[in-house]
């Protein structure tokens, strides 16, 4: 029972550091990704990769980090000037890109088979379970950027983003250059994305392209909006409540007439009524506030 513990608390931490990169985006700056699994791909993908070519492993982490954020830049370019819908679809197209290349290119990264043999953190050195050290890890690098986040959106950096999320044009009456502080948020957010990735390959020890699906993507809208669009606290909540949910409705199967695929779609089912209910009685979320509601206009 306590590894199994072990095991929910560490999935459920590396996607609540999955999820405050989307916050960034979305709940501070308005910007609706619905692509965001690709920069978990790539940051996954990256770090295994080079690892697998003699690379040291923090310098694949690094590189797997940088260039998630060098691709967020880069889409957000030509599509940031673009708004709401358009921007969404945009980055979902990126987003099956990305998976379509990994899925394809078998030279490069093993394809439907995906890729395994890469080396994790002091794995060596650890006698003992190394999902224990793997969950402090995580933990450790989920505080950091929990308190990183926080510190720069109280900053006067922040309060753009928040600015630009309510109303654009104010911040632009002000002289502010609206188009780099959102290539900055959707950078960050990347960047935050791939280093989740690469926590989520050291926990698998085996990738492939099913693992970065577009459901993931939604996953992480579903933290954002259940804990609290805007608040990074209310995102790691989110995040726990809903792998702690998929982790124990596993237990209902031995009680209800369904098959495994069924009581897949009954969880999702649930997680959709959980989301309405909490839209209806409190539509900022468990933990955030009404002011930090928005839809970009």
């Amino acid at each position: 029972m306590i590894e199994y513990i072990i095991t929910v608390l560490l999935i459920a931490a590396i996607y609540a550091l999955f999820s405050l990169g989307l916050n960034l985006e979305w709940g501070f700056t308005g910007l609706i990704n619905f692509g965001h699994v690709a920069f978990f791909a790539i940051g996954a993908y990256t770090t295994v990769l080079l690892n697998l070519s003699g690379v040291p492993l923090l310098l694949s982490v690094i590189a797997g980090i940088l260039l998630a954020g060098v691709c967020g830049g880069l889409l957000g370019i030509p599509t940031l000037k673009l708004r709401a819908d358009y921007l969404a679809i945009v980055t979902i197209g990126f987003a099956e890109i990305i998976r379509f290349i990994l899925l394809n290119e078998e030279w490069l990264t093993g394809g439907p088979m995906g890729v395994h043999g890469f080396s994790r953190p002091f794995q060596g050195l650890i006698q003992s379970d190394y999902n224990f050290f793997l969950l402090q890890v995580v933990l450790i690098v989920l505080v950091v950027c929990y308190l990183l986040l926080e510190k720069l959106i109280k900053s006067p950096w922040g309060r753009v983003l928040k600015s630009i999320r309510e109303d654009e044009d104010v911040p632009t009456s002000l002289g502010k250059n609206v188009f780099y502080y959102k290539i900055q948020a959707l950078v960050l957010g990347s960047m935050i994305a791939g280093l989740a990735g690469s926590l989520l390959a050291f926990y698998l020890q085996y990738i492939n392209p099913r693992n970065f699906m577009p459901v993931e993507t939604f996953y992480a809208w579903i933290a954002v909006v259940l804990g609290g669009s805007g608040n990074n606290r209310g995102t790691i909540l989110g995040a726990i409540i809903l792998w702690s949910f998929f982790s124990g409705t596993r237990f209902a199967q031995v009680y209800l007439p369904f098959s495994p695929t069924q009581m897949g779609a009954l969880r999702i089912l649930f997680i959709g009524l959980l989301l309405i209910i909490v839209m209806m009685f409190k539509p900022e979320g468990l933990l955030g506030k009404k002011e930090e509601l928005t839809l970009e206009k």
